[in-house]
């Protein structure tokens, strides 16, 4: 019985030898290593430290598991698995990559070892703002400021902190600043005025703060305005204090009406009479008030529309040549929000007659001499002077009359009662000027002309004229008015010749009595003599 039993111990003995020294898949571990990302081709991960070769007939080595395809075999060494159009970036395939190493003897599984192998980062993207923190804003010009009035926010897929700055070369970087850099808080910097700028743009910079790219990214962003009710009403049309300056200086209206005239709109220039919220965005309905000068309900207003209406005829143009009237305009919703225009309403004399020269040409003369200036004279020995006459006046006198030459003239001008003066000491012997005096209704505006032909006689030189231009000859200008002195006027000609008449002036002339030689009577050819004024002294 002995030797049976020895027998079939060595045989066990002899098998478990066999095993033990023929499972090459033995001698292997859990694999644990690191590799960065955008990691080449081929890049070395791992030695296998199994006891068999792998190629040999009876062992093969297997990677399996969701990862197992960013990983190769080349004998005993795991390598990375990557090509041009796929690289390892750990912010898509995550921190690590798990597969398993399987050993196969015969096709049999003999061993399984796990590979855990970790992505190291690296600073290779971008900060991203997030679309919902730059899309456009809008908010109110009256919000106070040091408010945050919005919040800008970009993302680091690497994880690195970020900082914002405003770009100070966008167009409207002083109104905003950033106190806090990591927070993205944006605060207005200064107040806003929808009146000025209804939008704002501005650049903001995401930048990392911790690395030594410092990467960074820019958004653009777009601030709406939304109009907010600080501005008052203003009167149209609207004329700026000072340029770039939005607030109005309120017109004067006016309006011309006679005595005629009862129960009718008035028609203003400018006109209509109507006003506008100073706030255009918010366009606040207004009322319209006279607070004075409405003449006891002589004047209504229309407190929608602005239209003033004349309910009753005046009653004498001489007592109340014209009226004043303010009128206030104010929002419906606020009553402290006015504003205050003059408005004035001018009682003129009913037009139906144009006014009329006394003749259509005017002959007369002037004597060179070195007088600044002298009077124009007739042949019939009185100072020339032109003047019209209007039916519209009992005495054909009209007082709105405004005389003028058309072009005006450095050598002569024309007094508002339509005396001609001349720069005698710029004028030469024997010249002849034809001058066109031009009469305007300053109320109706209706204008006539006449033409003036006046000749330049040489000092001593005979003015001859005809017995029938003698005998039409009347005085229309008397030298004895005291109101003339020539040295306003030699003060002022140069001057005045050039861009306006005399018109309105009092005081101008005086006689020299002394020059002043009487007509002679004797015959038709009549000698005439020097006729001039002299400086003042």
């Amino acid at each position: 019985m002995l030797r049976p039993c020895r027998l079939l111990l060595w045989q066990v003995a002899l098998r478990f030898s066999y095993v033990v020294s023929a499972s090459l898949c033995l001698g292997g571990s859990d694999i644990f290593a690191s590799v960065k990302e955008n990691s080449p081709m081929g890049q070395f991960i791992s030695n296998i430290s199994i006891s068999g070769d792998p190629g040999a007939n009876t062992i093969r080595l297997c990677l399996t598991g969701d990862n197992a395809n960013w990983f190769y075999l080349e004998g005993r060494t795991i390598r990375l698995n990557t090509s041009v159009s796929r690289v390892l970036d750990r912010e898509v395939q995550g921190s690590v990559l798990i597969a398993e190493l399987t050993c196969y003897e015969d096709d049999v599984i003999q061993s399984q070892y796990r590979i855990l192998v970790e992505i190291v980062n690296e600073n290779d993207n971008r900060p991203n703002f997030l679309q919902d923190t730059i899309q456009p804003f809008t908010f109110s010009e009256l919000t106070a400021v040091n408010s945050v009035v919005f919040t800008v926010k970009a993302v680091d897929a690497d994880g690195d902190m970020i900082s914002y700055i405003i770009d100070q070369s966008s167009p409207d970087a002083s109104f905003f600043r950033i106190d806090l850099p990591n927070s993205g808080n944006i605060v207005l910097n200064k107040p806003l005025d929808y009146e000025t700028r209804t939008h704002l743009e501005l650049i903001i910079w995401a930048q990392e703060s911790n690395t030594a790219e410092n990467f960074n990214t820019s958004a653009v962003l777009t601030v709406n305005i939304e109009d907010g009710d600080d501005q008052y009403p203003h009167f149209l049309p609207c004329t700026p204090v000072s340029p770039g300056v939005p607030v109005c200086m309120n017109p004067t209206y006016t309006a011309n009406i006679t005595q005629k005239h009862k129960d009718v709109v008035l028609e203003f220039s400018p006109g209509p009479i109507r006003a506008e919220d100073g706030d255009r965005g918010i366009d606040t309905p207004l009322i319209y008030n006279i607070l004075s000068g409405d003449d006891q309900g002589r004047f209504v207003i229309n407190n929608r529309t602005g239209e003033l209406r004349l309910t009753r005829a005046v009653d004498d143009r001489r007592l109340t040549p014209n009226f004043t009237l303010n009128v206030m305009v104010c929002q419906v919703d606020d009553r402290l929000k006015y504003s205050v225009a003059s408005v004035v309403v001018r009682v003129l004399y009913e037009n139906m007659f144009p006014p009329v020269f006394n003749r259509t040409i005017y002959k007369g003369f002037i004597i060179q001499s070195s007088s600044p200036a002298s009077i124009v004279s007739t042949y019939g020995n009185q100072v020339l002077q032109v003047q019209v006459s209007d039916r519209d006046f009992s005495d054909g006198l009209n007082p709105n009359i405004h005389y003028s030459l058309h072009p005006p003239s450095g050598l002569y001008q024309v007094t508002h009662r339509g005396v001609l003066i001349a720069r005698t000491d710029q004028l030469h012997a024997f010249d002849r000027n034809i001058l066109q005096v031009v009469a305007r209704d300053e109320e109706s505006g209706e204008e006539v002309s006449a033409s003036v032909d006046i000749e330049v006689l040489q000092r001593g030189q005979a003015a001859y004229i005809s017995a029938v231009e003698v005998s039409s000859s009347r005085p229309v200008f008397s030298l004895e008015d005291p109101s003339y002195n020539t040295r306003a006027f030699s003060q002022n000609f140069a001057s005045s010749s050039q861009s306006e008449s005399l018109h309105g002036r009092q005081g101008v002339y005086t006689r020299r009595l002394s020059l002043l030689y009487p007509p002679s009577s004797s015959s038709s050819s009549n000698p005439m003599s020097e006729q001039q004024l002299q400086v003042s002294d």
